[in-house]
């Protein structure tokens, strides 16, 4: 799978979202996530929203790994600032 691909189904599946993903391998991926709806939620289940996105693909090894840090977009602005 490639990272776009990845990119694509997090932002549809989290309309307004924006994501960041890379990975060396096309199986090992590193996502940033900041959505408005992530505002008032957990990180576990900030989580849970964006593995939803991803359907199947985890459980059929098209990604093997995810990193993964979620941001509302406030968060993300203080953490751009540091």
């Amino acid at each position: 799978m490639q990272c776009e691909e990845v990119k694509k189904m997090v932002e549809t599946g989290l309309p307004g979202a924006q994501a960041e993903v890379h990975s060396n391998d096309d199986l090992h991926f590193n996502a940033i996530v900041i959505c408005e709806d992530f505002v008032d939620k957990t990180t576990v289940k900030q989580h849970q929203m964006v593995y939803a996105t991803l359907g199947n693909t985890i459980q059929s090894n098209e990604i093997h790994a995810l990193s993964l840090k979620t941001y509302t977009p406030q968060e993300w602005e203080t953490a751009r600032e540091k």
